[in-house]
């Protein structure tokens, strides 16, 4: 009998960690999903929606005239929306829509497209949050109340371009990475207290996109995308870039996150008809192997799918290319500065200008739309996330669940 117990226990045990493990495997915890690549590990969707289009759970109205991506995490969608002059971060039931709870900081400054534009970071029950002008929040993720806080222009003479912090905040076991510009290009926190481990970078303008972890050449380091130049910093004790390699653009907006292709590859896109390439590091020396105008990503991050980058950019839209040589696969108009994910085999893609969402396949052979729906309408930048087999997007005025069975 005591064997008997014993064993139903382990299965017990056995059988909620696999739930466990199910559940965090459908969140979309952080900027750009669970694995940072804009891409989601679940399976099982409606690839159908010409005859079966996404059925809305519920909708919320957002105030904050913006592009504030949204997270999920818990059971809880967050994201960062604006009231009279104050920031609020928002936390809603994933399932009812229900406000669970709100945190306010003042921001009174003039808008600039909105207020904040970056996605709130879940990790260990805790949420970390940066506004456009530098608020950098660590909350209790249940609570809502406040842990600690730093401002990045105050503290770490943080120096951004004209439109503000963008960048969403990065976890790297018990380190915290952001992006103030300025001194550092990097700074690396303790996310639990706050406390400055190291920095590192060089003395430039923060650019607007996320950074990325990476194990480049062998050497594990956060690939930064500064307003002039993408770098390498060393993951373990910050210094002088590990390499860098200039990278220019009108007004200094580089916005797309880097794409790392392999241990020596990145790929990387800005708008304002720069376009995009391929930098090739080896160790301290890095350099553009190819660059066109294929993709001009004006802020969306592309998605790298068996060796295949898709991404949106200014001009022509959806374009399918081969990264290693920068040749054109496919390309589809209609999508303008939309932003994309991928799940299950397909692209989720959003028509920046007019709100169709649309799900086509992700195969460099050629463009197959498998159907789309209009969830919101008007402009939609920001881009789509999955979680727990439901669809959350928004536009300027609000933000919105479907469900992906």
């Amino acid at each position: 009998m005591n064997r008997k117990i014993a064993r139903t226990f382990r299965l017990v045990v056995l059988f909620a960690a696999t739930v466990a493990l199910a559940v965090q495997a459908a969140d979309w915890p952080h900027f750009r999903g669970p694995d940072a690549n804009g891409i989601s590990a679940e399976k099982g969707i409606n690839k159908d929606w010409k005859a079966k289009p996404p059925k809305e759970l519920w909708h919320v109205p957002v105030t904050d005239d913006g592009y504030a991506g949204p997270s999920v995490a818990a059971g809880k969608v967050f994201i960062i929306d604006h009231a009279a002059t104050d920031d609020v971060v928002r936390a809603y039931d994933l399932t009812s829509g229900k406000q669970v709870w709100e945190f306010k900081y003042a921001d009174a400054d003039k808008p600039n497209y909105g207020f904040s534009r970056a996605t709130p970071t879940y990790d260990s029950g805790k949420l970390y949050t940066l506004s456009r002008i530098g608020n950098l929040t660590c909350l209790d993720a249940e609570k809502g109340t406040k842990i600690w806080t730093h401002n990045l222009r105050k503290e770490f003479q943080g120096l951004t371009g004209r439109w503000d912090y963008a960048q969403s905040p990065v976890i790297d076991g018990e380190k915290l990475i952001v992006c103030p510009g300025g001194p550092n290009s990097v700074l690396v926190l303790n996310k639990l207290t706050g406390e400055q481990l190291f920095s590192g970078g060089g003395p430039d303008p923060a650019g607007y996109a996320t950074p990325v972890i990476a194990t480049i050449n062998g050497k594990k380091q956060y690939v930064v995308f500064e307003g002039k130049a993408l770098i390498g910093v060393d993951a373990d004790k910050g210094g002088p870039p590990l390499w860098k390699c200039a990278w220019t653009t009108q007004s200094e907006v580089n916005a797309a996150s880097p794409v790392v292709v392999d241990d020596s590859s990145i790929f990387v896109t800005s708008g304002y008809g720069v376009g995009c390439g391929l930098i090739k590091v080896n160790g301290a020396q890095a350099q553009v192997a190819w660059a066109n105008k294929e993709i001009k990503a004006h802020f969306n991050s592309p998605v790298l799918i068996n060796g295949q980058i898709y991404g949106i950019g200014d001009g022509f839209g959806l374009v399918c290319l081969d990264p290693q040589t920068g040749k054109e696969n496919w390309k589809q108009g209609g999508f303008e500065k939309g932003g994309l994910i991928a799940i299950d085999g397909v692209l989720i893609a959003m028509n920046g200008q007019a709100g169709d969402c649309v799900m086509a396949e992700a195969k460099p052979d050629a463009y197959k739309e498998l159907g789309r729906f209009v969830p919101l309408g008007g402009q939609s930048w920001t881009a789509p996330i999955v979680a727990d087999m439901k669809l959350i997007v928004r536009n300027k005025t609000k933000l919105a669940c479907y469900d992906l069975k």
